[in-house]
């Protein structure tokens, strides 16, 4: 299951690593991928075995210090 999620805040390297690390350790979650654009919206791809949930996606990214400004989950 691919999810695909927008994200505003992200402005570099570290802020990509931080919403990587937290989506990772989502239960399921097998890959990542962030296409970062600084000061705008970022656009984050996630590769689960289980169906991720709004709530526990903008949870994670939150966690990571950003907000989800959209998720197709």
């Amino acid at each position: 299951m691919k999810t695909t999620i927008s994200i505003s805040g992200m402005t570099c390297g570290h802020c990509v690593s931080s919403v990587m690390e937290e989506l990772k350790s989502l239960k399921g979650v097998e890959d990542v991928s962030v296409d970062l654009n600084a000061g705008g919206i970022s656009t984050a791809m996630v590769t689960s075995q289980l169906t991720l949930s709004k709530e526990e996606i903008g949870e994670a990214v939150a966690e990571a210090g950003y907000l989800v400004v959209a998720n197709n989950a």
